[in-house]
């Protein structure tokens, strides 16, 4: 386990959109931030699960997808790249403040912070794993738990496990570009729409039902096949590939909220109207905050973000002039500095 010895003004849990805008506010305010999120990628909930819903409540756009809006949330904060450093895959077990400096640990690593943000929403989120030995070898090389571009696919032999609605949209929508598709099942009834299920069955899909993943074969990094039993049956086939899309579905999970020191109550944090947990220099907005007159909305934490961040400023540098002033006025001072 690593431990990175820098120190940031502001660390961020949660990479989701709420965590951006904070992100690239605080950059706006000239601090140095880091944004610890436990996925692969930037974006959260919007980014991973329904990147095509259109979002009608963002200021400024009459309708946008939501996975356009993570795209420019994350064009925004390139403004600042120079002073954001962006941990992927770590999840945040806990944290502890000595001498005003708080040490935040994680599945991965140490990090050091003088205070902490969270945006996490309803906690850490993941995708639910196929479940077999040497999983994780082959995850974000050419084991997918998420499509975001279907052209990748083009050619391949791709097989996909899982019996929702993504797992039949996706299968339906390879079956045009891919050299072969297949879909396995644990139950031989799919979840997903009934017109996507008829659509499925008209296709030229393989269609593998009852079977469950039993082994992986790989080499230099990448899955080759995937071995598969039919349930209560001895019966075992290997599938070889060049693709492997689990679609089993996300799960959060605030699990390691009872070791941050702070107080929540079920998923949700405690605030103050500053955005200030129980504990000093440790705040939280959007879904992971909690108080009267809350409205779960992706906009109401847009709006929370600033006042937490310049709350947070205050702390850390309590005896400077921490007055906020317009956004305009921010970057143009940039371009000066530039």
């Amino acid at each position: 386990m690593s431990e990175n010895r820098e120190i940031y003004d502001i660390t961020i849990i949660g990479g989701g959109p709420v965590g951006l805008f904070a992100a690239f506010y605080a950059g706006l305010r000239g601090m140095k931030v880091k944004i610890i999120e436990s996925l692969s990628e930037l974006g959260g909930q919007p980014a991973v699960l329904y990147p095509e819903k259109i979002i009608y409540d963002v200021a400024g756009f009459p309708a946008i997808p939501a996975g356009e809006l993570v795209e420019r949330l994350i064009e925004q904060l390139k403004r600042f790249e120079d002073r954001t450093t962006i941990c992927l895959k770590e999840e945040v077990l806990s944290f502890e403040k000595t001498d005003n400096l708080f040490t935040i640990q994680t599945n991965r690593a140490q990090h050091l912070s003088k205070c902490i943000i969270i945006a996490c929403g309803n906690g850490a989120f993941a995708p639910r794993p196929l479940g077999v030995d040497g999983e994780e070898d082959y995850a974000d090389n050419n084991l997918f738990y998420n499509v975001h571009n279907l052209d990748q696919f083009v050619g391949q032999r791709v097989v996909i496990c899982g019996g929702g609605d993504s797992a039949v949209d996706w299968a339906n929508a390879l079956d045009k570009i891919a050299d072969s598709v297949t879909l396995i099942h644990r139950r031989d009834a799919f979840r997903a729409h009934e017109h996507s299920v008829e659509l499925l069955k008209e296709s030229g899909v393989q269609i593998l039902t009852p079977y469950v993943p039993l082994s992986l074969g790989g080499e230099n990094g990448k899955v080759t096949s995937l071995t598969v039993q039919k349930v209560k049956s001895d019966e075992t086939v290997e599938l070889p590939l060049d693709s492997l899309i689990v679609s089993f579905g996300f799960s959060t999970s605030n699990k390691n909220l009872k070791n941050w020191n702070i107080d929540y109550k079920r998923s949700s944090i405690n605030v103050s109207p500053l955005f200030e947990t129980s504990q000093e220099g440790v705040y939280a907005i959007g879904d992971a905050a909690k108080y009267e007159g809350k409205v779960d909305l992706i906009a109401t934490g847009f709006g929370e973000a600033p006042t937490a961040i310049n709350q947070a400023i205050k702390y850390i540098y309590p005896d400077r002039d921490n007055r906020a002033v317009h956004s305009t006025s921010l970057i143009q001072d940039e371009t000066v500095k530039d």
